[in-house]
This record gives C-alpha cells, sequence and structure tokens, in this order.
C-alpha cells in the first residue's frame, strides 16, 4: 500500500524519544495510542512504522463495504441529505406493522 494511501495528515509530534525494547521486542506506547484499541501496522523498508488506527466493522455489515456500488449509493444519499435534497414523499405509517 502506498504511504499517500495510509498518511491522512503529516503534522507528525515526537511522543518519545529513544524508546527502547524489552528482552520480548516489546514498546510500551502508553498515552501515544490515545482511545484507540486495534492498529493496522505498516513498515518501509528503513524500519519505520506507522500506527494506523482502525474500527471493527460487524460481519453482517461488512457487506456493504464489498459492494462499491451500494456504497456509492449509500454515500450519495448520505451526501444529498446533509445537503437537503430529499423529497418529503408523506407519511408511510400505513405501511407499518406492529
Amino acid at each position: 500500500m502506498s504511504a499517500l494511501a495510509v498518511l491522512k495528515n503529516t503534522d507528525f509530534q515526537l511522543v518519545s524519544e529513544f524508546a527502547q525494547p524489552d528482552a520480548k521486542k516489546r514498546l510500551s506506547l502508553g498515552e501515544a495510542l490515545g482511545s484507540a484499541t486495534a492498529y493496522n501496522i505498516y513498515r518501509n523498508p528503513l524500519g519505520q512504522l506507522i500506527l494506523d488506527p482502525v474500527k471493527a466493522v460487524p460481519a453482517c455489515e461488512m457487506w456493504l463495504y464489498e459492494n462499491a456500488e451500494a456504497l456509492a449509493s449509500v454515500k450519495q444519499g448520505l451526501r444529498e441529505s446533509a445537503e437537503r435534497k430529499g423529497i418529503y414523499r408523506g407519511s408511510f405509517a400505513k405501511y407499518a406493522r406492529e
């Protein structure tokens, strides 16, 4: 994956200097992690690492992300809704089942 696809912002700040791994090659990242709970880890040929926070998607919703046409349609609908381009079609209450 290209670095441009991973890096969403290049404003990096030094969090810790000269951190050394323990005997089991673990680094303590502490407060540098913030509130994220899972990460994709990227390494370049120089050994530099990038931790990219990720969130899990429930399996029952994954189909949307695997279907480009459906995802584009949902994004378009959200965009149109935000721009108040919706058309009121009346109440659908009579079709609801209790």
